[in-house]
């Protein structure tokens, strides 16, 4: 069940077969990406235009709008990005959060990561959320970490309802919250995955 999500494009069906990009294509590709990525990070995903990016990664204004045609394809790439490179470690990476542990480590282990990641991407993540606030529960993305999350629950428990389950453990890792919790109220990330670790106990030894 893993491995088969892996081929598919996060932001909308099957991959495409495409010819073999050129090198140096690539490698602006990338140059463009990290250059946006900081801007993200570093200045939040109001300061990302264009010209910022062609400017941080030195690349020429017309090869960005080229290669990526808009900001709101340049910000969906980057979120699929980050997000393939993601799932690639929990559907294929190394155990716990890979396959090879046990259902209940391997649970414990993706809460764990979805909460470092939501606290090293918080801006590009909430930016995502805030975008499309009930929409984003029907992109790819989300529907692959919560395929994810209901095979371990069913797993785990065979009687429960898995689906649902799932969408209530995945919603303590929501940016926003996470965000507010962190930032708002001053709660750790390790305060916030002994939360969760008390929720999934409950899964656990139901």
């Amino acid at each position: 069940m893993d491995v088969a999500i892996i081929g598919h494009s996060l932001l909308g069906g099957p991959d495409p077969a495409p010819a073999a990009p050129r090198a140096d294509a690539v490698h602006n590709r990338r140059k463009i990406l990290d250059a946006a990525a900081r801007i993200v990070a570093d200045e939040g995903p109001e300061a990302l235009t264009m010209n910022a990016v062609a400017r941080a990664s030195g690349v020429g204004v017309g090869t960005v709008y080229r290669r990526f045609g808009d900001v709101a394809q340049l910000f969906a790439a980057l979120l699929d990005e980050r997000e393939r490179q993601f799932q690639t470690a929990f559907m294929a990476g190394p155990p716990p959060l890979g396959p090879g542990a046990p259902p209940g480590e391997r649970l414990r282990a993706f809460l764990h990561a979805m909460v470092d990641r939501v606290v090293e991407q918080r801006e590009l993540l909430l930016a995502g959320e805030s975008a499309s606030p009930v929409g984003h529960y029907d992109h790819d993305a989300h529907l692959a970490r919560h395929t994810h999350v209901t095979m371990l629950v069913r797993l785990l428990r065979p009687s429960a309802d898995a689906a649902l389950t799932a969408h209530l453990l995945l919603a303590p890792t929501a940016a926003g919250l996470i965000t507010h919790l962190t930032l708002g109220r001053g709660r750790s990330p390790q305060q916030l995955k002994d939360g969760l670790d008390t929720l999934l106990d409950g899964v656990l030894s139901g």
